[in-house]
């Protein structure tokens, strides 16, 4: 199988499975117990949360690990105070956005922030909602559908100013480009391991030194009384891993990811009537989403899958069958042409040969 399908998950990297595997079945302890079993294993997650912030430059204690994304998202969110507003831009993940609307639904003014046809959140809208003055702005870092990246160090800079918090969802981002808390001036930050090639079920949310945290889950107090329940700690070892290797190996993966996109683009071109969208927009080394006119993008999926090739018809975070891509369509694309997208993911695997071998496959499919 040729699998270009690294926005929604990556493989887990050997390395990360061989340190994880010690703490599935000979350190199973307790991480909260007092004796020497659980001390070892409290050890090894305050190991890898020294090695997830090394990756962005904070402390370890800024670091909450949480199940994943989508909870650190949520978590995020949970910040805004009763009946406080707060703003979101039109392109964010389906766990910024489903979240938002539960706050909304509870009495909280919410601000959505337009994009331009390049999926790029505009000066204009940072003014706006400068103007509404809402407690915090969550702006994601890159699109998972688009990979369009977004400028917020210069945005939040600006929010700050006017002290408003800002949290991004820097998912996608981790492992594709540099990724540096204090940079982006922002005070929350989300994370996720299965995206860099650790496993599945771990993530964090990355907290400013200033920021107080609402729990959502309550119980024995863990991670800093922020987050409660018995640490995933087979999952939190191997973020921690897949993080310091991520980080001696970020530049490389960066480079490998352009060549191969750079080649994607040249021969997709061949293709007539084909899209790529948000071509003229900074995007993620490894991301191209395309759309080719008349030919719907997840019979598309579904026919390259037959031919043992994994892509995507957009975010696999999302459900509701063949609807057409919000992100898309905050970017002015008619539902029709939303439809065709088609978005290949390209990972540290993946090699020239496939690439080739993928637009032949397409062109044969589609021509």
């Amino acid at each position: 199988m040729i699998y270009f399908d690294h926005n929604a998950t990556t493989p887990l990297d050997e390395r990360v499975l061989a340190a994880m595997l010690p703490f599935l079945n000979r350190y199973y302890g307790n991480p909260s117990s007092l004796y020497r079993h659980g001390r070892l294993v409290r050890s090894a997650i305050d190991a890898a949360r020294e090695q997830v912030a090394a990756l962005i430059g904070v402390s370890a204690t800024q670091i909450i690990f949480t199940s994943g994304g989508t909870e650190a998202n949520n978590l995020a969110l949970a910040i805004v105070n009763p009946a406080a507003k707060f703003a979101i831009s039109a392109i964010e993940h389906p766990s910024i956005i489903e979240s938002a609307l539960h706050l909304k639904n509870q009495g909280h003014e919410l601000i959505i922030m337009d994009v331009d046809s390049t999926g790029s959140i505009t000066q204009n809208a940072i003014n706006q909602v400068i103007e509404q003055h809402p407690q915090l702005v969550s702006m994601m870092l890159a699109n998972n559908e688009t990979g369009v990246i977004q400028n917020i160090a210069c945005y939040a800079e600006q929010l700050k100013a006017n002290n408003i918090l800002i949290h991004t969802d820097a998912v996608q981002a981790l492992g594709k480009i540099p990724v540096q808390f204090d940079a982006l001036n922002v005070d929350l930050m989300s994370l996720s391991s299965h995206k860099i090639y650790g496993a599945k079920g771990c993530g964090a949310l990355v907290v400013g030194r200033d920021i107080t945290i609402n729990p959502l889950i309550y119980g024995g107090g863990q991670e800093q009384n922020r987050r409660s329940g018995t640490e995933n700690v087979a999952a939190i070892v191997a973020f921690g891993t897949a993080a310091e290797l991520t980080n001696n190996e970020l530049t490389q993966r960066s480079k490998h990811h352009s060549s191969l996109r750079i080649l994607l683009e040249q021969r997709l071109t061949s293709i007539p009537k084909l899209t790529i969208f948000a071509e003229a927009a900074l995007r993620l080394p490894n991301t191209v989403l395309f759309g080719i006119e008349g030919i719907d993008g997840e019979m598309l999926v579904m026919q390259l899958d037959q031919k043992g090739i994994a892509v995507a018809s957009g975010s696999a975070c999302a459900s509701g069958g063949n609807a057409p891509s919000h992100v898309l369509l905050a970017m002015g694309i008619s539902p029709e042409q939303a439809k065709t997208a088609v978005r290949v993911s390209l990972g540290i695997s993946n090699t020239e040969a496939e690439i080739l071998d993928f637009v032949t496959t397409l062109t044969g499919l589609v021509g």
